[in-house]
């Protein structure tokens, strides 16, 4: 794993999020799935855990995502996977 610490969020990152989180509004989140397609997707943040030391977040239609594979949020860019 050359880059393990991608798959943590960092403390800014991870105050964003709890803040769309508490806010229950509709988010644009745009990720990279499985296959390395990219998806757009508008829902809202239900939950933001970690599990083996990485971050995902629960949309609200059930969708979970390593949070390594989020480009964007509401156009903010969170990774460096967006290239």
């Amino acid at each position: 794993m050359p880059n393990s610490s991608s798959a943590t969020a960092s403390y800014s990152v991870q105050g964003m999020l709890r803040e769309y989180l508490s806010t229950g509004r509709l988010t644009e989140v745009v990720y990279r799935d499985s296959a390395g397609q990219v998806c757009l997707v508008h829902d809202v943040i239900r939950d933001l855990f970690s599990r083996a030391g990485q971050d995902f977040l629960l949309l609200g239609r059930g969708t979970m995502l390593p949070l390594d594979h989020v480009i964007t949020i509401n156009g903010q860019v969170l990774s460096d996977s967006a290239g």
